[in-house]
């Protein structure tokens, strides 16, 4: 257990952002699964509008600090590619 107020603060905090980062995470999650979606039924137009949402949705998870950045690339490329093979 915590004995100083510096580490009760901390703990306080990082339960405050512990549900914070997992409401960002679930957000993403929801955004690429949407793309993924319609990937999987073929429609070729709705993937890309879902896609062009996720990305910045992706890249904001990457400066908020709860994805790291080269997941976010691999993730990126891989929706990407899938889109074009698409085609």
């Amino acid at each position: 257990m915590a004995n100083s107020p510096q580490a009760r603060k901390r703990i306080r905090r990082n339960d405050r952002r512990a549900d914070i980062n997992k409401a960002r995470v679930s957000r993403i999650r929801t955004f690429v699964k949407k793309v993924e979606s319609a990937l999987a039924a073929g429609q070729k137009d709705v993937a890309e509008s879902a896609l062009k949402a996720a990305t910045p949705e992706l890249q904001r998870g990457v400066s908020k600090g709860v994805l790291h950045k080269n997941t976010v690339a691999r993730k990126i490329s891989r929706l990407t590619a899938r889109l074009r093979a698409l085609a």
